[in-house]
């Protein structure tokens, strides 16, 4: 087996291993995991499994959901950087407001998702796609492919949305809106299994900060701290509308996870991507 168990670091196998908020655990820790247990945990692991079909889906060891994603996204960049080329796709692909303003003359919303295939450079891709990895590999067979594909999406959507209303007519590229709607959804989705989630929190809380920790760094020489969170070049708008739709994905999953509300859940996804088009119809009115 190539996963290792999130506290001993030994390898685990797909049939032993028991999928956590981060990672995995082998059999010898989770017994000792459950034996530690506060009496909260323990109603919430009553909670999450009565009556009710468990969240997690280990039909496969591979994230395969995930390793397209990154595949396809690379695939994106490549592209991207042969000469001639690399200029249209960006253009093709990449978000700004105007796009979705059918005033604008131009209505492309397919913009709204492809944003996250395209990239500002190499380190720009490759953070992304290493943090896509990492929480892909655990919360993808916790979900399941189809539920882990359509908070990405959504996740993706959320982020352009948040652009289009707090940065209208600014040019945005990456995957940064989906990555933290993983990362909402996987502290709402840890919060209700009575996983300890400071770690996620805290990862999240510098990731979101920092592009505000270089633009106050920026502005003790200038004084202007606006101007040096736009030169800064990191759209925190994409992260705030990633990470608050994830986080409503990750309670939808939550109170839907019984298979007898299967029907309930995919309404309410639909229903949470109506929501965030008709939002939309904010920059429109006061274009």
């Amino acid at each position: 087996s190539f996963v290792l168990c999130q506290r001993c670091m030994r390898t685990v196998c797909s049939e032993c291993r028991t999928p956590a908020a981060v990672g995995v655990i082998c059999p010898e820790c989770m017994a000792q995991q459950q034996a530690a247990q506060t009496p909260a945990q323990k109603k919430a692991e009553r909670r999450w499994g009565a009556r009710s079909r468990p969240l997690t889906v280990v039909a496969s060891g591979r994230p395969r959901v995930t390793l397209a994603i990154v595949a396809v996204t690379g695939l994106v960049y490549i592209i991207g950087l042969i000469p001639g080329v690399g200029g249209l796709v960006s253009n093709l692909l990449a978000f700004n407001s105007y796009f979705v303003l059918p005033q604008a003359g131009l209505f492309q919303p397919w913009r709204l998702i492809t944003v996250a295939l395209v990239h500002d450079g190499f380190f720009h891709v490759g953070l992304n796609m290493l943090a896509l990895w990492f929480i892909g590999r655990s919360l993808e067979p916790m979900l399941g492919r189809a539920r882990f594909l359509a908070l990405y999406l959504l996740g993706a959507l959320g982020g352009s949305v948040a652009v289009a209303l707090l940065a209208p007519g600014v040019w945005t590229v990456g995957a940064s809106g989906a990555i933290f709607a993983l990362f909402g959804a996987l502290l709402v989705i840890g919060r209700q299994i009575g996983a300890d989630i400071r770690v996620i929190g805290i990862l999240i809380a510098i990731n979101f900060a920092w592009p505000f920790v270089l633009a106050a760094i920026n502005a003790i020489g200038s004084g202007d701290f606006i101007g040096s969170l736009s030169a800064v070049g990191i759209s925190w708008q994409a992260h705030l509308g990633g990470l608050v739709t994830g986080a409503l994905i990750g309670l939808i999953y939550g109170k839907t996870r019984a298979a007898s509300r299967r029907r309930l859940q995919i309404c309410s996804l639909v229903g949470l991507g109506v929501v965030l088009l008709a939002l939309l119809a904010i920059p429109v009115v006061t274009f």
